[in-house]
């Protein structure tokens, strides 16, 4: 008799374990882990930017009006002669001769750059410039052009030096002003190097402005790859394209 009860225990502990077993083998399938979620940025918007002229052919001294807007855009510039402007609008001009107008605008996503050709007819007015007899001789003497790296807007130790002497003259002479062309090798596209050309012309106008040369005697314009120096496929040639061109305001 008690053999039988011994037997009857002996099965119940049995069949409890086989559940014990059961349960924690089911708790530990139920476990699963979870990969963390990962958030990938949406990447930053590039800026747009329009220019437009109207009319695009005049008489000298005739009014036009410049156009313009933009997207994705924090900081515009039109060239030559208008400076900063709001992400779009309009403003007249008075061109004296024909003159190719440029908007660059920048962005967190990039840069963005357009232009808009006015065309002058009937010859240009001569605007007084008060300027001593032989000025401009003494600027194609002694004013230099800086130039750049390969797809750069650095100025490099050989710009520092020749801007430092364009400072040094335009002290000589307070009555000159000057557009500073930014200028570029044929690679890349027209659009890239429009701006890259206005950011050239930007730091070489920085530069003058740091040496005490007043930023309303400088203007800047962009011409990208296409008024080339020279029009060879090699790097001394492409080397006389990456500039800022000094130009005597008349």
């Amino acid at each position: 008799m008690q053999s039988g009860n011994f037997r009857k225990a002996a099965a119940l502990l049995s069949l409890s374990l086989v559940g014990i077993v059961v349960v924690v083998g089911g708790c530990k399938k139920r476990v699963a882990s979870t990969a963390p979620t990962q958030t990938i940025p949406a990447p930053t918007a590039q800026p747009t930017v329009t220019l437009s002229a109207s009319p695009t052919t005049v008489n000298p001294g005739a009014s036009v009006t410049l156009t313009w807007s933009s997207t994705n855009a924090t900081d515009l510039s039109i060239d030559p002669g208008v400076g900063k402007v709001a992400v779009e609008g309009s403003t007249p001009v008075t061109p004296t001769e024909s003159t190719t107008y440029a908007i660059t605008a920048n962005g967190p996503g990039g840069t963005a750059t357009a232009t808009a050709r006015v065309t002058v007819t009937g010859g240009a007015v001569a605007a007084p410039t008060g300027q001593p007899a032989g000025i401009s001789e003494l600027f194609e003497q002694n004013v230099r052009d800086a130039f750049f790296d390969f797809n750069k807007a650095d100025i490099r130790p050989d710009a520092r030096g020749a801007l430092t002497k364009d400072a040094e003259f335009l002290r000589s002479y307070p009555t000159v002003h000057v557009t500073i062309e930014g200028h570029c090798d044929e690679r890349g596209s027209t659009e890239y190097n429009l701006g890259l050309g206005q950011r050239r012309a930007q730091a070489s106008k920085n530069y003058l402005v740091s040496l005490g040369i007043s930023a309303d005697r400088i203007d800047t314009v962009s011409w990208g790859k296409e008024r080339p120096f020279c029009t060879e496929s090699t790097e001394d040639c492409w080397q006389q394209n990456r500039r800022g061109h000094f130009v005597m305001a008349k």
